[in-house]
């Protein structure tokens, strides 16, 4: 069918053999209620605090003190708060941010040096591509809240969620060429989210580009000031909550697979999707409850 097509196959329990083999995904710590009865994740020892609550999960990068540097710690950290019950329906949508004011220098370079061997360069790359490649894929939408500088491989991160809101201070900036190390990698999502012209001045020179500019040339979503980044960010986030989550998967699937094709192609696999959007629970119960004038009751299904 087109839209398991479009889907890809890629439900939570294939998307976690995919990127973790035979490792059980979990979130690494128990959870325990709050006094607002929303379950939180204690979060000691690691590099990531996550919670959900009302359809929402926040992953925080919480490791300010190294300027939450992807290390492959923090990036396998991440990959599990991300796939943590990845299809369960209480999932809507996920926000990423994190502590301090860098969002994320980008990769540990004290993991780059030449005591480690090509072997460990090469597994912090790889999973590093994993994390960027598994966003784009997941069924619910992804949100990086930005307030602060994001470099490297964490303006990679941002260019590879699905939505980005930043604050007015924040700036994006690829300096590898500063140190010697041409930021390829990050190149591969911003040169996806940037115009060639603009990826490639800010991958020449490593000059920081403004939240602003970031905007105008597609990097980001929207600029808040930085006292509304939390409620403008959750408006989004509150808003994705009411749509059917089997729909909001089917056509977030569909989005990037059409993107790989012509115009011709992507409308022959996007009128067919609709076709079989029309089909599902949800797409029925849409249509029958704007014709009656009600809020539709979702299935997600």
């Amino acid at each position: 069918m087109a839209a398991a097509a479009a889907r890809g196959g890629l439900c939570g329990a294939k998307l976690a053999r995919l990127v973790l083999g035979s490792r059980t995904v979990s979130t690494g710590s128990s959870a325990a209620p709050t006094p607002d009865g929303e379950r939180q994740q204690e979060q000691q020892g690691k590099l990531t605090r996550v919670w959900q609550s009302e359809g929402i999960r926040n992953i925080v990068l919480s490791n300010p003190g190294k300027r939450n540097a992807l290390s492959l710690s923090m990036l396998k950290s991440l990959r599990q708060d991300i796939l943590h019950n990845i299809d369960s329906t209480d999932l809507r949508v996920i926000i990423i941010s994190a502590e301090g004011p860098v969002f994320s220098s980008g990769h540990d370079l004290k993991e780059l040096t030449p005591k480690e061997d090509t072997k460990q360069h090469m597994e912090i790359f790889k999973t590093c591509s994993e994390v960027m490649t598994l966003l784009p894929k997941l069924p619910v939408p992804v949100i990086a809240k930005v307030n602060g500088l994001a470099t490297a491989a964490g303006c990679q991160l941002v260019a590879s969620c699905d939505i980005a809101v930043a604050s007015e201070k924040s700036k994006f900036a690829t300096p590898g060429v500063n140190v010697g190390l041409f930021c390829s990698t990050p190149a591969v999502a911003i040169g996806r989210s940037l115009p060639k012209k603009v990826a490639l001045e800010i991958l020449f020179t490593g000059v920081p580009m403004a939240a602003q500019d970031a905007l105008l040339h597609g990097l980001i979503s929207r600029v808040v000031p930085e006292d509304q980044l939390e409620s403008e960010t959750l408006k989004i986030a509150q808003k994705i909550c009411q749509s059917s989550r089997a729909v909001l998967a089917l056509g977030k699937a569909t989005f990037y697979k059409q993107m790989e094709h012509d115009v011709s192609t992507a409308y022959q696999i996007a009128s067919q999707v609709m076709v079989e959007n029309l089909s599902m629970k949800d797409g029925q119960e849409g249509i029958e409850a704007f014709v009656s004038k009600r809020k539709p009751n979702w299935f997600h299904s």
